[in-house]
């Protein structure tokens, strides 16, 4: 750790490890049991505790508490974890906290994230990669939350649900039961509303495999199947990526899927 980039006003643990390129803004406290990785710039009045490992490249601004013990009445002060990627953005007020023996013992969120202000990342959770948490979208405990998944503002999710790759939320949503992939939803309780078209024109997915998800989202949606049993029909489609991502997340769904 270099004094160098190090406002005067911060205080570090003497057993944090950070890398000699991390800055840290006034005021921000540091914990034991931290690790920080090259380039990431901590802000002012940011609270990171640990057991905590922060990787690479990451920006965390001001007012965030990171590595914080959970919000969970069964936590008895295990030495749990969080463990963050590279390259996430986390903006003003974020709360990402530890893990819980009960569950995976760690919170893990992925690379190149972005985690709008007052976004809550509870226990357990695991967050993929490239995902977008606007303002206010809230996350309990045991959450999944696969690639390129975007969370409209005040989004909130119940506990133990899975979110599909890609999928999105509208804003003020409630989530309480698993989304497939690639599915929109919007609503209190939330309801699917289609595919996330925009999202595929964005990462310039093939015609043919819009064409395909959009077929499947009938055998899902519109046929009043059986999950097994839009399985099986998904099965006689032409395969692809995408297809299988979507028939994935069917089969790993533990609370049902919204409908």
């Amino acid at each position: 750790m270099s004094d160098r980039f190090i406002h005067p006003t911060a205080i570090i643990d003497s057993q944090a490890q950070l890398h000699e390129s991390v800055k840290v803004g006034a005021y921000s406290v540091i914990g034991a049991d931290v690790t920080i990785g090259a380039g990431t710039d901590i802000g002012p009045h940011v609270v990171i505790n640990g057991p905590t490992v922060i990787g690479q490249d990451n920006k965390i601004y001001q007012f965030s508490s990171i590595g914080e013990a959970c919000q969970d009445k069964k936590y008895r002060g295990e030495p749990t974890r969080l463990v963050i990627g590279h390259r996430n953005t986390i903006r003003e007020f974020t709360t990402l906290q530890r893990g819980t023996v009960q569950g995976l013992g760690e919170t893990r969120i992925g690379d190149d994230n972005w985690f709008m202000a007052y976004v809550h990342i509870a226990h357990d959770c695991v967050i993929g990669n490239h995902t977008v948490f606007a303002n206010n979208a809230t996350v309990a405990g045991h959450v999944w939350v696969g690639d390129g998944v975007i969370l409209g503002g005040f989004t909130g999710v119940h506990q133990f649900c899975r979110l599909g790759a890609y999928s999105f939320s509208a804003m003020f949503s409630a989530i309480n039961k698993d989304v497939p992939a690639y599915v929109m939803v919007q609503g209190n309780m939330a309801r699917a509303r289609g595919l996330n078209l925009e999202g595929m024109k964005r990462r310039n997915t093939p015609k043919n495999i819009i064409a395909d998800l959009r077929q499947a989202y009938r055998v899902v949606y519109q046929q009043g199947l059986p999950i097994a049993e839009a399985i099986d029909l998904l099965l006689q489609m032409p395969e692809s990526k995408e297809l299988a991502i979507f028939m994935a997340s069917l089969r790993d769904a533990t609370r049902g899927i919204v409908r």
